[in-house]
């Protein structure tokens, strides 16, 4: 515990969190522009602070005790929330924050989308952390924002909530992904055919809202033959090799997948609307000069495949 005689300071709590991500008092002191003699004087403090040893030697190296793995989550939290009471709003320095930033998103959002996004995120805040974590029916995703436990949402709901902020990424539209020796690659289907085909489908990802292809279907009162559910939707194009099964989905998806596998891309005899996709976030944060630096970084999305999009 901290005492009066060895003070708990923001200072040794940022040098803290680098030893623990570099697991080196050398490469923490490089990285933090100490020398090596300063950078192991504050690992003593630290030592005699929490009573515990934290970072001890192993046959390859130093790792962490028990303790410093139990700290090190909250130390970073605790230095996140400290640039935000600190940092002044005209002076909010990417280039020097090290707080930790959290989207929430489907898994059916390509890694390839996020390729640029991850590239400008990294050039512009090589001190900051990244957390993307995924949508799932048990995950209060508006709680979250709220509570400021994820600072963006991105998804493509036919109705996003209302009280959340929105802003538009890209659009896309709907095309079916089948085997490429699947009857539809011969001849076009009609509606009532590719409704009674067999079709794999992902579950809903979140509480009250439904994916864009069920809500439309629903809209028209019509049904599809939900054959195959999966709540991993990366899983699906692989489950379409050699089967009869039919994935309706985005266009950009398929063209991924229709490249890497044996899969061919028809389009679908039922019109489905554009689909859009977008970031979410809280009125609290709207006016944070350092949520919309975030907000503008997750935007470069919108060029990173015009190919696609």
């Amino acid at each position: 515990m901290a005492t009066a005689q060895n003070p708990l300071s923001a200072s040794l709590l940022r040098v803290f969190s680098v030893l623990c991500e570099e697991q080196s008092v050398t490469r923490a002191a490089e990285k933090l522009g100490m020398s090596q003699p300063a950078t192991s004087l504050v690992l003593k403090q630290l030592r005699e602070i929490f009573d515990d040893p934290l970072l001890v030697r192993a046959h390859n190296g130093m790792v962490l005790t028990d303790r410093a793995s139990q700290l090190k989550s909250s130390i970073r939290n605790t230095l996140s929330e400290l640039d935000d009471l600190l940092v002044r709003p005209e002076a909010f320095d990417p280039s020097e924050t090290q707080r930790t930033f959290t989207i929430a998103l489907p898994d059916h959002i390509l890694p390839l989308t996020f390729n640029r996004f991850i590239q400008e995120f990294r050039r512009r805040a090589p001190e900051a952390r990244l957390v993307m974590r995924a949508l799932s029916p048990d995950y209060d995703f508006e709680g979250a924002l709220a509570a400021g436990a994820a600072d963006i949402v991105i998804s493509n709901w036919p109705t996003p909530p209302p009280t959340l902020r929105r802003s538009v990424l890209f659009e896309d539209q709907f095309v079916c992904l089948v085997d490429r020796n699947h009857e539809f690659t011969r001849r076009k289907a009609t509606v009532e055919e590719y409704l009674q085909a067999h079709h794999i489908a992902p579950a809903d990802y979140a509480i009250a809202h439904r994916g864009v292809v069920e809500t439309h279907l629903s809209s028209l009162r019509l049904q599809r033959n939900r054959d195959v559910v999966i709540s991993y939707f990366l899983m699906a194009p692989y489950l379409l090799v050699g089967t009869d099964l039919v994935f309706t989905v985005t266009r950009h998806f398929a063209n991924h997948f229709a490249s890497i596998l044996p899969l061919a891309i028809v389009e679908s005899p039922l019109e489905y609307p554009k689909i859009q996709f977008y970031q979410l976030w809280h009125e609290r944060a709207h006016n944070s000069l350092m949520h919309r630096w975030f907000r503008e970084t997750i935007g470069v999305m919108r060029a990173s495949r015009p190919d696609l999009f």
